[in-house]
C-alpha cells in the first residue's frame, strides 16, 4: 500500500530576519526535495546516465540535471583543499573541438581536488593561486606531471620546495615516438620488397621487452641484417628500460650520461632530438629515483574520468562534467555528508 505524506512547512515573515521557515529533520530549508531524494540522485548519478536516473526517480532529465548541480555546489561551497602533500597535474578534453580542462589530483589519495578550464599557464596558476594558501603551497612536498613547459614552470615558481617528478609514462612515450620515426623514415625510403620485410613492426617495437615473446624478439633481432637503423633504435629503446631499475641516484645519472652518448653517436636524428629533451630535464627525471613517483595513479583516475565521460557521450560544458567527476571521484564524500538514516539500501 502506497502512503503519500504531504506536509506544509510554517513559515513567519520577520521585520528583522525577513522569510524564515521552521525547522524541518527530513529536508533543507526552502527545499521542494528531501535528504532521502537528493541521496538517491546523487547516488543514482554516480552510477547511470542522468537521462537513466531521470527515468529512474520519474522527473524530467533537466529538473535532475539543475539539482544534481545544486546539490555538487552546495556540498563544496565551504570546502578547501587539506593536506596536499603529493600534487598532479594533467589534461582532459571534455567536447569535440579541442576543449581542454586542467586537472589536479592528491596522488597520496588518489582523488580529484580542482578542475580549470583550459590548458593553459593562466589556468594552473589560478589554481595555485586560488585554491592554496602560500602556506599550503610550501607544504607540497611532490609533484608530478608531464613533460608540458607550462606545467613545470608553474609547479616551480608556486612550490619552491616540491621535488618535481616527470611522469615516466610521458618519457617512455616521448621514446616510443622517436622510435617510430626511426622505422617511418625507413619505410618512406624503402622499397616495394623491402617493406614487406618492415610490415607490422610499429606496435612490436612499442612493446616491452618483458611482455615480448622470444619469437617476437628474434624478428627484431633479424632487421641487424635487414635494416640496420631500426634495429639501432630499438636497441637503444630496450636498454633505457634499464634506467627505471636503478636505485642509486649517482649509478642512474651515469646511465644517461652514457646513453645520451651512445645515442648521439647513433646518427638517428629523432633519438638525437630526444636526447636533447632528456638532457633539458634530466634533474626532475632523476627525481625518479629518489621518490618513485609517476603520474600512474593520475592515469587510474583519468580511466574513471573518461568512463563518466563515456556513459553521458559527451559533455557540452565543463560545469556539467566537473560535477560528476566530483560526485565520482572527487576529494569529498558527497555520499558520507547524509546521515545514515537518509541513506537508501
Amino acid at each position: 500500500m502506497e502512503v503519500f505524506f504531504h506536509y506544509v512547512p510554517r513559515e513567519i515573515l520577520c521585520r528583522t530576519h525577513g522569510r524564515v521557515q521552521e525547522e524541518i529533520p527530513w529536508a533543507r530549508p526552502h527545499s521542494r526535495e528531501t535528504y532521502r531524494f537528493e541521496y538517491l540522485v546523487l547516488r543514482y548519478c554516480r552510477i547511470m546516465t542522468q537521462q537513466a536516473a531521470a527515468d529512474l526517480l520519474r522527473i524530467p532529465a533537466s529538473t535532475l540535471s539543475d539539482l544534481l548541480h545544486r546539490l555538487i555546489v552546495h556540498f563544496r561551497q565551504d570546502h578547501r583543499i587539506r593536506a596536499l602533500r603529493v600534487l598532479g597535474v594533467d589534461e582532459i578534453s571534455y567536447e569535440k573541438g579541442h576543449r581542454f580542462a586542467t586537472v589536479v589530483y592528491d596522488l597520496a589519495r588518489s582523488k580529484v581536488v580542482w578542475i580549470g578550464d583550459g590548458k593553459g599557464r593562466e589556468t594552473i596558476d589560478r589554481f595555485f593561486r586560488d585554491g592554496l594558501s602560500s602556506e599550503q603551497r610550501k607544504r607540497v612536498q611532490f609533484a608530478s606531471c608531464d613533460m608540458s613547459a607550462t606545467y613545470i614552470g608553474a609547479i616551480l615558481d608556486h612550490c619552491p620546495h616540491a621535488k618535481l617528478v616527470l611522469d615516466r609514462f610521458h618519457i617512455v612515450k616521448s621514446l616510443n615516438a622517436a622510435v617510430d620515426e626511426v622505422r617511418k623514415e625507413q619505410w618512406r625510403a624503402a622499397s616495394a620488397q623491402d617493406r614487406k620485410v618492415l610490415k607490422g613492426l610499429r606496435w612490436l617495437l612499442y612493446r616491452h621487452s618483458s611482455t615480448r615473446t622470444k619469437g617476437q624478439t628474434r624478428i627484431l633481432n633479424d632487421l641487424r641484417r635487414g635494416n640496420i637503423r631500426i634495429h639501432r633504435a630499438w636497441v637503444l629503446k630496450d636498454e633505457f628500460e634499464h634506467f627505471w631499475d636503478y636505485s642509486s641516484l649517482g649509478r642512474a645519472r651515469t646511465f644517461i650520461k652514457r646513453w645520451c652518448t651512445t645515442a648521439l653517436r647513433s646518427r638517428l636524428e629523432p633519438l638525437r632530438q630526444f636526447v636533447q629533451t632528456l638532457r633539458k630535464y634530466e634533474e626532475h627525471i632523476l627525481t625518479f629515483v629518489e621518490t618513485g613517483l609517476t603520474n600512474a595513479v593520475a592515469e587510474g583516475v583519468n580511466r574513471v574520468i573518461r568512463m563518466v565521460k563515456n556513459r553521458a557521450s559527451g559533455f557540452s560544458s565543463l560545469a556539467a562534467f566537473s560535477d560528476l567527476i566530483f560526485l565520482t571521484i572527487g576529494d569529498v564524500d558527497i555520499l558520507g555528508k547524509f546521515p545514515n538514516k537518509f541513506r537508501v539500501p
